[in-house]
């Protein structure tokens, strides 16, 4: 044959490739890897009622979460959205999956057949369910579901969208100081010796800059920073509550009982052990803490009750918040 003669059969045969007259080979069909599993109408009921049992404790979680209500409950409806997903995985495995043992040895790796008869035992596996639209909503409400109550801590860390109210203290000049119960703190209370928690009057206890730990210290012992003459009356000091190492609250006091031989007073994160000295501007003496306590200012009133003399001395909360907005 020619050269053109070639040519002329070359595009003939592309032609009729393209036109759709030429079929592909079918390719021989495969015998079944796995046997088909009899239907089993009520397996696939039970496991889908278990994943909707499964969302409503997650959802319940979530709506607790909100409300406020206490760790148990909310601990034991998220224990129960995980049982009964976990049932309901243990029921189709058992009553909807197919299970056979096939005696023969393991195939080397990279073998084209064995990688070939994965994807055939996947589909083959579910040949036996006949209820797969409700199998599959119910399997994607439960997710759905779990997903939304492993969220929901996170999101209750802070503000989602707008996080400018968390720069924003709620302490100025004037401002009384109360307790939990929003009675107005007295500096005839304030004694040498325990410290107490105060938060701003008519504000939101729960934001960030809001709490207060108190101490009364012999005013002679007072080495406040330049320029805080005066924040102290009394020899009452005011710190913030939040540590600035990781934002855990202040919560223990170390106040010595024999001043020759026990260390000084001293405010301490039970978290990670930051340890603050309250008569030096609340420094840093020991600990993972990168900066003071910031300090507010006090004023005590004619009434003998304690008010806030201006603004923190410093961002409360951890470092990383004010690195992060710097």
């Amino acid at each position: 044959m020619s050269r053109i003669g070639r040519w002329l059969l070359g595009l003939f045969l592309a032609a009729r490739a393209v036109s759709g007259d030429e079929k592909p080979p079918v390719p021989p069909r495969r015998e079944r890897i796995v046997a088909r599993a009899p239907d089993d109408e009520r397996g696939e009921l039970v496991a889908s009622l278990l994943m909707f049992a499964s969302a409503a404790a997650a959802v319940f979680f979530v709506v607790a979460y909100g409300v406020g209500w206490s760790t148990q409950v909310l601990g034991g409806s998220l224990a129960a959205a995980l049982t009964l997903l976990g049932a309901a995985l243990i029921v189709a495995a058992k009553r909807l999956i197919p299970t056979e043992e096939l005696l023969e040895e393991y195939p080397q790796d990279g073998d084209p057949k064995a990688e070939g008869d994965v994807g055939q035992i996947v589909r083959e596996s579910g040949d036996g369910i006949t209820r797969k639209r409700l199998l599959g909503g119910a399997a994607t409400v439960a997710g759905g579901a779990l997903g939304a109550a492993l969220i929901t801590p996170a999101v209750s860390l802070g503000p989602v969208f707008d996080t400018s109210r968390l720069n924003k203290s709620p302490w100025r000049a004037g401002r009384r100081l109360v307790d939990e119960e929003d009675r107005p703190l007295s500096a005839d209370a304030i004694e040498q010796g325990p410290f107490y928690t105060a938060f701003p009057e008519g504000a939101d206890k729960k934001q960030i800059g809001s709490p207060l730990v108190i101490v009364r210290l012999d005013p002679a012992l007072l080495r406040l920073p330049s320029g805080r003459d005066g924040w102290a009356p009394e020899g009452i000091l005011a710190y913030s509550k939040i540590c600035t190492h990781a934002g855990c609250a202040i919560a223990l006091y170390r106040n010595p009982k024999f001043a020759p031989t026990q260390p000084k007073p001293a405010l301490v994160c039970p978290c990670h052990y930051s340890t603050f000295d309250p008569a030096a501007g609340a420094s840093v003496e020991f600990g993972p803490a990168g900066r003071p306590l910031p300090q507010l200012p006090l004023i005590i009133d004619g009434e003998r009750n304690l008010r806030a003399a201006g603004d923190y001395s410093g961002a409360p909360g951890p470092s990383w918040w004010g690195v992060r907005n710097r």
